[in-house]
């Protein structure tokens, strides 16, 4: 007979997880490094107790839900998907404070194995506390909720369905095309019970990462479409970095003359420097990027996605009649803009494009306007660094402080509000991981998560995390986790009284910044301005205490001055620090292409009306490409 061993499920699930890794080039990697975890009943005597017993599976305690698997994608993103964090929780609010997360990580591809407890397989003891109950049926729970923000979801209401489910998980989150959030919902009796499995069930499990060809008649229809075009230029997304190709892309620019734009998820695909790099694109991109893109006849996208932000709602890339090349590992996105679709892998994908393109440039004069372009827009941003605003400084002052004071390898980390599209514009990149933003969902509250994710992945590197304060409030209680773990951060908390992003946002729309500001309102339920327009009655709230209240080293900044000297200073500190500094909400950089953002076709407020006047032309800009 077989051999088989006796666990619980939960003993067994531990087990099988802590025996997977991957292999890409040769190289192996213990797939799920360890467990996020905040006990309940739902997960405490199953989980709890075989986490206790398995001390080579590391537990990391934190304060919530959503934000350990924030954590986990933080981490997952810095390895390139080649090493992640399981995430358990009880049922019911610790359940469903999972989605937001795992829309997330789903969102941007990123795999998380997400663990929550779940209700009575027996349902003897039925309904339970924290139970949604549904009159039509029996087999719904809070873990439900995931099922739309999951790659895969399952529920194991008998010990031995383990033995299935968990090889189908492991396929999803190992997929460089398919993976994202994997949900296993695990029953609280069911986690308890115990079964004879297979000891081969746990034997060591290497996952092996292809890096596939695309169709080789395909790559030769690219290499005709590029050698034909006048005007090409390559979008560079995530998957560039991801598929550890940005030396490959390296070599294709030098030998092609082809200049490089970059999105969010590729920032740090080609150095700064590199005289062909244009740097952002879209929405919140620059303006030597958004200018070549308007001019482009051939678009070559690299692990790009090509949501809103970077086509522009569908108004910003390429000229009229401009064709499309996509390289991208999953195929859904390699058809996108109705592109010759190069399904594969990027980094060998270039190369033997590389050789098939052999003695083919692109014009010296089309090269030139490239540099030029990036040249100026570098000493923009060289402007923004130093511009000195009273009195109180830009947040592109704090930005620019920062960049200039870190080294190649250190880390920048953000997600939401008006600091991606600052930084998206102003960062300079000087390494493939230097820069993660999380804005795929542009979640608030990742921030400090996610920057611990991204330490835990490297702890060589230093990481700063720059987050507003309204992102700030949604989720400072990772600070305690970086504290009780040791996990040094360094937050920059740049507190503008405001929602500053969706304000700006607001006014243009006509609707002056309605539901945006921390202040007071007067008697007649208005804001208080002065004849500037700002607020005169902030809310009494001091985020600094906070921050140092939960642990943190606390910096409290009066000018960019001192942000320079607190930068210093954190280095000798052995905990995470907070650097606190007051910036001007009003006080932004401008954006450089269109974006769709209906605004209400009838009004009574004159700022909407002259708002939807102006828009109503701009709906021209968008072009429908083939799907």
């Amino acid at each position: 007979m077989a051999k088989t061993i006796r666990m619980t499920m939960a003993q067994a699930l531990v087990t099988y997880i802590n025996n997977q890794f991957t292999e890409r080039d040769g190289v192996e990697h213990k797939f799920i490094d360890g467990v996020f975890g905040i006990f309940g009943h739902g997960n405490v005597a199953g989980m709890g107790q075989a986490l206790h017993q398995t001390p080579s599976m590391p537990y990391y305690q934190t304060r919530n839900e959503q934000a350990m698997v924030h954590t986990a994608a933080g981490y997952a993103k810095m390895h390139n998907r080649l090493k992640t964090f399981a995430c358990t929780t009880s049922v019911g609010p610790g359940a469903t404070n999972l989605v937001t997360a795992a829309a997330g990580a789903t969102i941007n591809r990123l795999p998380v194995l997400l663990l929550p407890g779940d209700i009575f397989a027996r349902r003897s003891a039925g309904p339970l506390l924290q139970q949604i109950e549904v009159p039509h049926t029996q087999d719904i729970s809070a873990n439900d909720t995931l099922r739309p923000v999951s790659r895969y979801w399952d529920r194991i209401n008998r010990p031995e369905q383990l033995l299935a489910a968990m090889p189908h998980a492991m396929r999803v989150l190992t997929s460089q095309a398919d993976t994202g959030a994997v949900t296993i919902g695990i029953p609280h009796d069911v986690q308890a019970e115990a079964f004879d499995y297979p000891a081969h069930f746990f034997q060591k499990k290497v996952w092996f990462i292809p890096r596939p060809l695309p169709d080789s008649t395909l790559l030769q229809r690219a290499a005709a479409m590029i050698k034909g075009a006048k005007k090409p230029l390559i979008v560079a997304g995530g998957g560039v970095i991801y598929a550890e190709a940005t030396a490959a892309l390296a070599a294709f620019v030098d030998a092609t003359g082809i200049p490089v734009s970059e999105t969010q998820a590729g920032k740090g695909s080609l150095h700064y420097k590199h005289r062909l790099a244009v740097g952002a694109i879209g929405v919140t991109g620059n303006k030597a990027a958004n200018a070549m893109a308007q001019e482009a006849d051939l678009i070559i996208g690299i692990g790009t996605r090509y949501n809103d932000f970077m086509t522009a709602s569908q108004s910003g890339l390429g000229a009229e009649g401009a064709k499309f090349v996509n390289i991208n590992i999953a195929e859904f996105d390699s058809h996108k803009q109705g592109a010759l679709p190069l399904t594969g892998d990027a980094r060998e994908t270039l190369t033997v494009l590389t050789d098939m393109l052999a003695g083919w440039q692109t014009d010296a004069a089309y090269q030139a306007r490239a540099t030029e372009l990036a040249t100026e827009w570098d000493g923009i941003v060289a402007d923004y660094y130093t511009q000195e605003l009273q009195p109180l400084p830009a947040q592109a002052e704090v930005i620019g402080a920062i960049n200039t004071f870190c080294d190649d390898k250190d880390v920048i980390v953000n997600a939401a509000g008006s600091a991606p599209g600052d930084l998206h514009k102003l960062w300079r990149t000087t390494d493939p991981k230097q820069y993660h933003l999380e804005y795929g969902n542009s979640c608030m509250g990742y921030e400090i998560a996610g920057g611990m994710g991204a330490k835990m992945a490297d702890p060589s590197r230093e990481v700063y995390v720059i987050v507003g304060d309204a992102s700030y409030l949604m989720m400072p209680s990772e600070i305690v986790t970086s504290v009780q773990e040791g996990i040094k951060l360094v937050i920059i908390l740049i507190n503008n009284n405001g929602y500053a992003s969706i304000g700006a946002l607001s006014r243009s729309v006509g609707d002056d910044g309605f539901g945006t500001r921390m202040a007071f309102k007067d008697e007649d339920g208005n804001h208080r301005l002065d004849k500037a327009g700002y607020d005169v009655n902030f809310l009494p709230i001091d985020l600094a205490a906070n921050a140092e209240s939960l642990g943190a080293h606390t910096f409290r900044c009066k000018s960019i001055a001192d942000v320079r000297q607190a930068l210093v200073d954190a280095k000798d500190v052995d905990r995470t620090c907070c650097i606190y500094i007051e910036t001007d909400r009003y006080a932004g950089c401008p954006g450089y292409t269109w974006w769709d953002v209906p605004i209400a076709e009838v009004s009574t407020n004159p700022a909407t009306q002259s708002a939807r006047e102006a828009y109503e032309p701009s709906l021209q800009k968008g072009r429908y490409h083939q799907q």
